[in-house]
């Protein structure tokens, strides 16, 4: 799939924020790339967990990690289990313009669903936005680590490389010293 013009994903927006305005203090749930690649203003984070919600490379990239000839894999959240990563707090000065350039960049396909999460931290739970995979999305794959990792080995996009992505998130996890077997189940079958 090919990303989709810029108005219909700011329509969409417009649509999102008649029904949830953005709360006065934003929060952003970061599980993946936006550990170490947010592209907001950014105030302060806290590490915490999300019950329910599980990463998976489930999100066929077709844009930013890979191609319509040769796509690669990104993550996304979907039920079960818990995902521990980031809340991010971003300014309220920016907020307004961080979140519609966080949606431009995560909504390319309109394949993630955004979603109200708590996060549980040392510090007391927090209201966050994050996004969630939508399963009835034709990007929506579920593929065995084998698989994923030959996929992620060879995908190339407009953001970089796949192996790049997933070597990035998983040294940032492992800085916060959070442990999930999808990255070593996959890593088991990389060959770079």
């Amino acid at each position: 799939m090919s990303a989709y013009p810029q108005s219909q994903i700011l329509e969409a927006l417009d649509h999102y924020l008649e029904e949830f305005p953005l709360p006065e203090d934003l929060w952003i749930f970061a599980y993946g790339s936006l550990l170490w690649n947010p592209e907001m203003h950014v105030i302060e984070s806290r590490q915490g967990k999300v019950d329910g919600l599980q990463r998976g490379f489930n999100l066929l990239s077709t844009v930013h990690r890979g191609t319509l000839e040769c796509p690669g894999l990104v993550l996304s959240l979907r039920d079960g289990g818990h995902c521990e990563g980031m809340a991010l707090h971003i300014s309220k000065t920016t907020q307004e313009k961080d979140f519609k350039h966080l949606w431009l960049r995560e909504m390319v396909t309109m394949f993630y669903l955004p979603y109200l999460c708590k996060v549980t931290t040392a510090d007391g739970d927090i209201n966050a936005i994050t996004f969630v995979a939508d399963k009835q999305h034709e990007q929506y794959v579920d593929f065995d680590a084998a698989q994923c990792a030959s996929m992620i080995d060879q995908a190339h996009g407009g953001r970089g490389s796949n192996i790049d992505y997933f070597n990035n998130t998983l040294k940032h996890l492992k800085t916060l010293n959070i442990h999930d077997s999808l990255f070593s189940d996959i890593s088991a079958h990389l060959t770079s």
